[in-house]
């Protein structure tokens, strides 16, 4: 087993641990760990809530959830020599859920959880049509997963990183909070929000304090999207075997990571979504000097995708177009053509009996393809939705007989302000 160089115990929340994290991107939130270039080494991770979600039978962990408190991201992790302009080469070596702990309170001790955020929440991929929040629960057995609160479907896990990225530089942290910010300007008031500003509260910045910890806080950036350091991407084919290229932007580029997922559908639909855990990453690092001219990778990272994927050789697939459910015609609305595809999806698995907010979690958690399959044909983009058909215990193609029944349960908890 490689060296632990970022270790965390079970028993004790994320702000008690022997090194501290950060739940927020700023250039001068200290290096907690230096490694050399050409190491490899083991990451612990907590589970993005730090432990906020419960393995029960109520979403009100879900609906009353700390968002102000996410990621929480271990590290930075500064490697030698790397400078800006470099190309930090992260390989993901191995990625799992909590070793040698199966049962217990915290996700990835054994299961996980597959949440939807109520609307006044940041809502899902589908807010309009599932308003409130959801959760379920699901069970790991080696590599897969099953479910109380979604009988009749058990998978393989696809067991990756949601969010790993190199700190910004101040330049680009202020470029992020402005245009951020001018996003937020066109509409404050919306809910979901357009975008999440600044928020001193709830910050954790590793080893800053005083009033070096109070002028971070006031700019530094939430980790909810994805930026050009990579960040919560929420790739699900970050598996075991990737390569990643992530621009370099600060000496020892600063590497962080976290939100690990035992498993996911493409998009992560439900946003609280994938099958949330906490576990270990073990990591090699090397840098390519001067590699974001030379390959052009001025922005967003570059990776090569493991080969550890499940393989699933037989889908059902659902497709989309850019017209609004009261039929009003988008052009090449990309986003609308997934979300229709994902609802087509959905109204195909009721009528074998799972409801549909059981259809949704399965979208959001089960490795699910998706795909922009047509986006020249004005005005319709066309997108989607691969489901694989051995997830099912039951026959889901269609057939003269009908589709089969399945018995749904005690279905998805729920819970509304």
């Amino acid at each position: 087993m490689p060296e632990v160089v970022f270790p965390l115990d079970s028993t004790k929340r994320f702000t008690e641990q022997e090194k501290l994290g950060h739940n927020r991107w700023h250039p001068d939130i200290p290096a907690q760990v230096h490694v050399k270039r050409d190491s490899t080494f083991r990451v612990h991770c907590r589970e993005w809530f730090d432990g906020a979600i419960r393995n029960d039978d109520s979403a009100d962990d879900v609906r009353d959830a700390p968002l102000s408190t996410v990621h929480v991201l271990s590290g930075p992790i500064a490697v030698e020599g790397a400078k800006p302009g470099d190309l930090l080469v992260v390989d993901i070596v191995d990625v799992g859920p909590i070793p040698q702990e199966d049962s217990g309170p915290l996700a990835g001790q054994g299961w996980g959880y597959t949440g939807i955020f109520a609307t006044r929440n940041g809502g899902g991929f589908l807010t309009e049509q599932f308003p409130d929040a959801y959760k379920v629960v699901w069970d790991f057995r080696g590599q897969t997963a099953t479910s109380r609160h979604v009988p009749g479907v058990s998978f393989t896990g696809i067991v990756h990183p949601g969010l790993m990225g190199t700190a910004p530089s101040r330049e680009l942290l202020a470029r992020w909070n402005a245009r951020e910010g001018a996003l937020i300007a066109t509409d404050p008031d919306r809910v979901p929000p357009l975008a999440l500003p600044p928020l001193p509260q709830d910050a954790i910045l590793g080893g800053l304090t005083g009033d070096a910890f109070t002028k971070a806080a006031a700019e530094a950036a939430r980790t909810a999207p994805p930026r050009e350091n990579g960040g919560n991407q929420d790739i699900k084919n970050f598996t075991k075997g990737t390569r990643v290229f992530y621009p370099v932007f600060v000496d020892g580029a600063n590497l962080s990571m976290g939100d690990l997922h035992f498993s996911q559908g493409d998009g992560e639909i439900t946003f609280c979504g994938a099958i949330e855990m906490g576990g270990f990453i073990d990591l090699h690092v090397d840098v390519i000097e001067g590699g974001m001219e030379t390959y052009g990778v001025s922005e967003n990272a570059v990776f090569m995708p493991g080969n550890t994927d499940p393989q699933y050789s037989q889908w059902l697939a659902f497709s989309g177009t850019s017209v609004t459910l009261d039929g009003e015609q988008r052009y090449l609305d990309s986003h609308l053509s997934y979300q229709r595809a994902c609802l087509h999806a959905i109204d195909y698995l009721t009528t074998f009996g799972w409801t549909r907010e059981q259809a949704y979690m399965i979208l959001g958690a089960a490795p699910i393809e998706g795909r922009l399959s047509g986006v020249v044909d004005i005005p319709n983009s066309c997108s989607t939705v691969y489901v694989p058909t051995a997830i099912f215990d039951v026959d889901v193609r269609p057939s003269a007989s009908g589709p089969a029944r399945i018995d749904p349960g005690q279905g998805v908890p729920r819970s509304s302000f």
